[in-house]
Order: C-alpha cells, then structure tokens, then sequence
C-alpha cells in the first residue's frame, strides 16, 4: 500500500495562503497615482465667526443694525445693546463735567498770574480735569460696548437675535468672509501622507451644478475624530482625520453653500511643477 503525499498537500497549501495573503488578507498597496477622497464641507476664509456682545448677562439688542445677506466692512456697526442710550447719556454729563474743569482751571491760571490764587488752587483746578478726563474716558468705554461691530469684513451668514430679544450662546449673528471659499477636508490619518499644498483637487456634491476645483493651502496639524459623517451606515464614525484645506480657484461662487457636505479628491501626482 502507498503512503498519502501529505507533504506535497502541506506544501501545496503553504503556497496557496501565500498567494492568497498578498491578495485578500494585506491587499494591494495603493497606486501614488490614486487620488486621496475625502469627506469635507464648504467654509468661508477664516471660517464662521459668531459675532456676540459684552459677557454680561442679561444683553439685550435694542437696535439691529444688518441682516441675513447684508456684507459689512471690518468696524461697521452690528447692533446697539439696551445700555447704549443710558451709556450716551453718561457721556454727555461726563463731556459737561470736563468743560466746566477746563473752564476752572483757566480761571485758576488768570489769577493766579494776577498773584490773586495761590498755586495750590491751580494744582486743585488740574486735578479736576484730570479726574474728568478720566471719568469721561470710563464713559465712552462703556459707550463702546453698548454698540456690537464687526470684526472682520464679511457677509451675514445668519442672525440669531433681534431688537428686543436677549443674545443668548449663539451670539446675534454669524460673519464670514464668502469672498473667498474653501473645502475642509478630513482625510484619513493613513492618506496624510501623501497630501502636501499646492496640490489640485476636485470637490463634488449633488448640491453643485458642476464640480469645484481648487488647490491645497494648509494640511493640519493635529489627527482628531471625524466631524463630517456620509450616508454610508457602516461607516467609521470614529476615524481618525486630519484636516486639510483646500481653497477654491477663482471664478466659483459657493457663498451661499456654507457648510455644504462634500466629496474631496486630492491628486498626488499633482502639485510637482
């Protein structure tokens, strides 16, 4: 009786998990070539800024000053709060009291060189005005924060308080600077590496008439948990991303698209001119 070819079966084995190891369990290493696809969102430059009153509680808008769509420039006035006329009126009376100290201490000088003063009146005539100038610059810094501007120039994104309504965490409106839009990418930990700036990349969404092109500008710093979540149920909510931002070309108006989910696909081989 023969004996069974076990050996050539083990070694015919053997050689099949090796084919299959580099096939199903490690897979195919990826192509440079292979655009990097991540999800992301549509940002204005610099991002959303929530534009708030002073932190004291109880602010209330007594006068808004913009609306949704309204663009401003860096300064131009948001809103006046509640305190605002009572604040003006401290600055009329502390303006009054600087004017009579000024007037005092003219008196004070005259008679003093007609020897008719001593020269302490006239140190005491200095010292008013220097307690109202005070006084006054006080009253106008109170003024200051009783009127909301803007921080930067900008478009209205949204309004979240209007005359008469207290501001609450969401402050009273959002800016950004929509003139110029990018696409926030969160790309895998595992593809970071091979994203670097200056290169072109393609932003897509059912939202969008026709794709958006644009270049990276920054790749992040810090890997953090994915923010941006798609529509596949099995997908992993807590992988680890890194964010990149991609500013779109000119000549592509999304500004109206803040916050916009969409797909980013970044080429590698792009980028090397």
């Amino acid at each position: 009786m023969s004996r069974p070819r076990t050996g050539c079966k083990r070694w015919t084995l053997a050689r099949i998990c090796v084919a299959l190891s580099g096939v199903v369990l490690f897979g195919p290493a990826a192509s440079a070539e292979d655009s990097v696809t991540a999800l992301g969102r549509l940002e204005p430059r610099g991002g959303v800024i929530r534009v708030a009153g002073p932190s004291q509680m109880a602010v209330v808008i007594a006068e808004l000053a913009v609306d949704e769509g309204d663009r401003l420039e860096k300064g131009q006035l948001v809103a006046r709060l509640d305190s605002y006329a009572t604040s003006r009126a401290r600055v009329s009376a502390r303006e009054a009291e600087l004017e009579e100290a000024n007037r005092e201490l003219a008196r004070s000088a005259k008679l003093q060189a007609g020897r008719a003063a001593s020269r302490a009146a006239r140190d005491t005539a200095e010292m008013k005005v220097k307690v109202a100038k005070a006084f006054l610059a006080e009253a106008r810094a109170n003024l200051a924060l009783s009127e909301v501007r803007a921080p930067v120039a900008g478009q209205v994104l949204a309004v979240h308080a209007r005359e008469g309504e207290r501001v609450g965490e969401e402050g009273i409106v959002e800016l950004g600077e929509t003139d110029q839009m990018y696409a926030v990418a969160e790309v895998y930990e595992t593809d970071i590496g091979r994203v670097r700036p200056g290169q072109k990349a393609t932003i897509t969404s059912p939202a969008l008439q026709a794709p958006l092109t644009g270049q990276v500008e920054r790749v992040g710093l810090m890997v953090s948990k994915m923010d941006v979540l798609g529509t596949d149920p099995v997908a992993k909510t807590d992988a680890r991303v890194v964010e990149v931002d991609v500013k779109l070309d000119e000549g592509q108006d999304a500004s109206t698209l803040t916050y916009l989910q969409v797909k980013v696909d970044i080429d590698p081989a792009s980028g090397n001119e």
